[in-house]
């Protein structure tokens, strides 16, 4: 099995692949934390784009073009809000990476970039959070065979170690 993984601390604004994802709110027309960051780099076309989707449940994905941005393309999804996982958060989360990786499919692409969906004021622990993003991703490689590369864009060294620690010895991670 050949590596698809990366990991990168850094801003997912700078990221040049075929897509980022966002981790939008159901409305898509823009927040705090990267959502806002995002349309901030996109321009005023992004908002644009987004208010012609009509929102987004959550779990669900939906892509619109880059505009501004170094990735050709967004894919926004609707993360869950944390209330203390009986309102099947899990599930909700392991949605959004799902969904995202089946439009990247989709539409061709061949390079994906996820920030860390929910774990802001959404308030979904970080660690818990990694821990479904990576399984979620390695299985859909595992089972699709796809070509995507994946990589987790992290804003600080906490969720970086996450990562690292549940991606090393995957085999799918790119070292370097």
């Amino acid at each position: 099995m050949e590596p698809r993984i990366r990991l990168i601390q850094g801003d997912i604004t700078s990221i040049r692949v075929d897509a980022i994802v966002n981790a939008a709110n159901h409305t898509l027309l823009g927040g705090g934390g990267v959502d806002g960051a995002i349309h901030r780099a996109a321009g005023p076309e992004l908002l644009e784009s987004c208010r012609l989707l009509k929102g987004c449940e959550t779990g669900q994905a939906k892509i619109t073009p880059g505009f501004q941005l170094p990735a050709r393309h967004v894919i926004h999804t609707v993360g869950p809000v944390w209330r203390g996982g009986k309102q099947h958060e899990p599930e909700l989360l392991q949605s959004c990476y799902v969904h995202s990786l089946e439009l990247a499919l989709e539409k061709g692409l061949r390079s994906i970039a996820f920030p860390n969906i929910s774990t802001g004021v959404y308030g979904f622990p970080k660690e818990l959070a990694a821990e479904i993003a990576t399984r979620t991703v390695v299985q859909f490689l595992e089972e699709k065979g796809s070509v995507l590369e994946v990589s987790f864009v992290v804003f600080d060294r906490e969720n970086l170690s996450h990562y690292h620690r549940l991606l090393d010895g995957s085999g799918f991670l790119l070292k370097g």
